[in-house]
């Protein structure tokens, strides 16, 4: 799904840079996020907030791609 419309970004790329260990603020000057008309900043932090709870420390251990939130079940490769 499209997050941010101005920049392009969708869910799965902000929650492929958070498994990586960013933060919102790095996420948003990395990718541009919430950085022109706004609009997008709450779901966006909602899938930061989201991809942290299922996956705390992706930074540490990092994250199976088979859990990740974003991803649904008919969409996950076999």
């Amino acid at each position: 799904m499209i997050v941010c419309l101005c920049n392009r970004v969708s869910d799965r790329e902000i929650a492929r840079h958070v498994r990586a260990g960013l933060n919102f603020d790095e996420i948003q000057m990395e990718l541009g996020v919430a950085t022109q008309c706004g609009r997008c900043e709450g779901c966006a932090r909602d899938v930061v907030a989201q991809c942290n709870a299922t996956c705390p420390t992706a930074a540490i251990t990092g994250c199976d791609r088979t859990t990740d939130w974003a991803v649904q079940p008919s969409q996950r490769a076999g």
